[in-house]
């Protein structure tokens, strides 16, 4: 069976495998499998370890094992930082948000202030891993400078084509603003945006200086923009190389190479989860109807995830 069908980015062929179908069992906590999730919700790298939410709890890939963390069945947003290892912080749909500073050991409650709405996507400041961002649903976007120990809520939702939208995946990218500080991008429904942490905002994502855009009330026009009218449903990137963004969309996997001016498709299948390596920005694993793949070339080919193994 194919992993994913490679779009216009690729023109070498997608690698396949005979990646199965495969039912999760329930894992009391500690106990290990072998094979990878079979549904994965979200994916983060903690150091050189791979975290995957999946309807049953969280698990953890380390020593060629999977092993489930102790945590309640379900999340649906992690974040991690390349320069905090072993901090990890996942939320819930029922609003509730856990922290573990030990790579998933024992957890603590994080979200002491927040509303209890649910927790849509999770991000750490690509600057900054003491300060987190939370997408919260039919809210907006919360703050908490101390890792979760307190929050403030610091921004609506986008307003985009008459409507305020959720945001589905949120991202933290080191370039300036030109403003001061540096961006938050958002996934919503109705497409990209983003916002200096400033949060003075919300912005289209354009070519070169934003303030100049901002003054002469100009959006330059993207050679290749994401497809109008798709929701941007997960956003990633590696934080070293806070050009390359990776965004996945109905119509399957896109990249920009150029902080979201200009998009390439990559595959045309939908995803459930993404992550990128912290340490190669071309190392990304995707998770999607196939299950759970890997590609090495920054989405130009793939192959399972339970196939492949280090050069």
């Amino acid at each position: 069976m194919t992993i994913f069908v490679a779009g216009a980015l690729s023109r070498r062929r997608v690698l396949s495998s005979g990646l199965a179908a495969m039912g999760m069992t329930m894992l009391a906590p500690g106990l290990a499998r072998s094979s990878p999730p079979d549904t994965v919700t979200a994916l983060a790298f903690d150091g050189a370890a791979l975290l995957a939410a999946t309807p049953d709890g969280l698990l953890r890939r380390g020593a060629d094992r999977w092993t489930r963390l102790d945590v309640p069945p379900g999340p649906v947003s992690l974040a991690t930082h390349p320069d905090r290892p072993s901090l990890i912080l996942a939320g819930w749909k029922d609003g509730s948000l856990r922290r573990s500073q030990n790579g998933g050991k024992s957890w603590s409650a994080a979200d002491n202030g927040l509303p209890g709405a649910a927790i849509l996507s999770l991000t750490l400041a690509a600057k900054a891993p003491d300060t987190v961002y939370a997408a919260l649903e039919g809210d907006g976007l919360w703050r908490s400078e101390n890792g979760g120990a307190t929050w403030e809520f610091v921004m609506d939702r986008p307003y985009l084509g008459g409507a305020e939208h959720d945001v589905l995946s949120l991202v933290s990218v080191a370039h300036e603003t030109g403003m001061g500080g540096i961006w938050l991008y958002a996934g919503t429904r109705a497409g990209l945006t983003r916002v200096p942490d400033c949060f003075c905002r919300w912005q289209d994502v354009v070519a070169g200086d934003a303030m100049d855009a901002l003054v002469a009330g100009d959006t330059p026009v993207a050679a290749a923009s994401l497809p109008e009218g798709e929701p941007v449903e997960i956003l990633a990137l590696a934080a070293k190389a806070p050009e390359r963004l990776y965004a996945a969309l109905p119509s399957g996997l896109w990249l920009s190479e150029d902080a979201g001016v200009n998009w390439a498709q990559a595959t045309r299948e939908p995803l459930t989860a993404l992550t990128v390596d912290p340490s190669d920005p071309l190392h990304v694993l995707a998770a999607g109807s196939t299950g759970l793949c890997v590609s090495r070339d920054g989405g130009s080919s793939w192959t399972s995830y339970e196939n492949f193994k280090d050069n």
